[in-house]
């Protein structure tokens, strides 16, 4: 009799107790708009991947593309440019109705990575320029959920290249001249 009391103990608490909160892999093709600080207002597109361990904390890795950077109008020397982001994240976020169905999940994110720029010049004045830099970028956004493995997710992040102030052969890290605003808009696929 006692044995079966404390199953049934047993058995109801693991029945009342609250569901374990799962880790969530999210996938995410973006696109959106590069603007303010060094560049030109232009088109921009991605992709990012993140793991979110019970949904709260995680890393992410994100790649971006934003072709024509700088302002080929203006110059008369500049015929195309563009700028890659590769990024290592980390990310926090507060699931607003679970990890599992209909929810939203407003999130901050930091992290660095590379910063790679690129110019073609117009013939006759410099052929290509390339330049990768470390860099940093910090931002805020919101993901909504419709089920459980589909949602929208929208983004603003800043992004800032890092540099050497002085090049003595000592690590010193101060910010560089390149820097802009990414906002987006995607689809995220929840795993």
């Amino acid at each position: 009799m006692r044995a079966k009391r404390i199953l049934m103990v047993v058995a109801t608490a693991v029945l009342l107790a609250p569901s374990a909160a799962r880790a969530e892999t999210l996938l995410t093709p973006f696109a959106g708009v590069t603007f303010g600080g060094s560049g030109e207002a232009t088109g921009a597109y991605g992709l990012s991947l993140s793991f979110l361990g019970a949904g709260i904390f995680g890393v992410e890795a994100e790649v971006g593309y934003t072709p024509a950077f700088f302002d080929t109008t203006t110059s008369e020397f500049i015929d195309s440019s563009n700028i890659v982001t590769v990024m290592g994240n980390l990310i926090v976020g507060i699931p607003v109705g679970g990890t599992e169905g209909k929810g939203v999940k407003p999130y901050v994110t930091a992290g660095v990575g590379l910063l790679k720029s690129n110019v073609n010049g117009v013939d006759g004045v410099f052929d290509h320029v390339s330049n990768t830099d470390f860099g940093f970028n910090a931002g805020a956004g919101v993901m909504g959920f419709f089920n459980d493995r589909v949602g929208l997710r929208g983004d603003m992040r800043y992004f800032r290249s890092l540099t050497d102030p002085d090049e003595d052969f000592e690590f010193d890290v101060g910010v560089g001249d390149l820097d802009f605003w990414r906002g987006t808009v995607g689809v995220v696929f929840r795993f």
